[in-house]
């Protein structure tokens, strides 16, 4: 009883994948008799819940460096305001970002696997809170400096991230749509009607090359070093996790359409 579903984990070869749920033992290559191998994946968390956890942490993590709390940059500037109208722009952005995650991970998201183990939530938490902490630092820190071409560099990174969000939302939307809840039959994403999911013509997870324009334009916005790293880090780990799904479509689907890339059109 106390290895539930979700935490085990079932072979036909100690080294070989994981069967599936839904596999049937009379299709798989066994003969009258065959040997299961198993193992304990440990306890185990909702995907839900994860991203519930990873996403909120940075919210209000970074409200503590932008109302400045006594024990963030010592007393002498504590909970006074920056002067610079860019600094209260990014603490809304930076907000708006992770409620929509919030708001996405509730309403929007439909997950192929259930659950995760919980020893990754540690490992996880520490990327997202760490970074969101590093960042807010900078930002809010009192003698942090604006973009250097002024309100000019400002709006159009505002315009940038609005536009990054919205197709961010809209492609995990046409996503979710894909899929019935409680379904795991996979299927190959089109464009719509909403001009946000025509990047499909060209990537296979413009998910990804959204959020990575949103995090681009976060960093001209705000001119900040650690914003720049981070934006980076987050466009490597996302170039292989769209590479991962796309070969799996290619894999999957013959009929795949062969224009698509990853996640920068014509490029990677």
């Amino acid at each position: 009883p106390q290895w539930y579903p979700a935490r085990q984990s079932i072979k036909l070869d100690p080294k070989g994948k994981s069967l599936k749920d839904e596999e049937i033992l009379q299709h798989l290559p066994v003969g009258t008799t065959a040997t299961l191998y198993f193992k304990d994946l440990g306890p185990q968390i909702g995907w839900t819940m994860v991203f519930l956890i990873e996403y909120t942490g940075p919210l209000f993590i970074y409200f503590l460096f932008y109302f400045r709390m006594p024990f963030v940059y010592g007393l002498d500037e504590s909970f006074t305001s920056s002067p610079h109208p860019v600094v209260n722009l990014a603490c809304i952005c930076h907000s708006f970002h992770y409620i929509k995650r919030l708001i996405e991970t509730v309403f929007v998201h439909r997950f192929s696997h259930g659950t995760m183990p919980l020893r990754n939530i540690v490992k996880n938490c520490l990327y997202y809170w760490g970074f969101a902490a590093w960042l807010a630092y900078y930002i809010n820190h009192p003698l942090y400096t604006p973009p250097s071409y002024g309100k000019k560099q400002i709006n159009f990174a505002v315009v940038m991230f609005l536009l990054c969000e919205a197709g961010n939302f809209s492609i995990h939307v046409a996503l979710s749509d894909l899929r019935r809840k409680g379904s795991k039959t996979r299927k190959i994403p089109y464009p719509t009607k909403n001009p946000f999911t025509w990047l499909f013509f060209f990537v296979s997870c413009p998910n990804y090359t959204y959020e990575v324009g949103t995090w681009i334009s976060f960093t001209i916005m705000t001119q900040c070093v650690p914003v720049g790293l981070f934006t980076f880090l987050c466009f490597i780990q996302m170039t292989i996790w769209a590479k991962d799904k796309h070969c799996t479509y290619l894999r999957e689907f013959k009929d795949y359409p062969s224009l698509r890339m990853p996640i920068i059109p014509f490029l990677l």
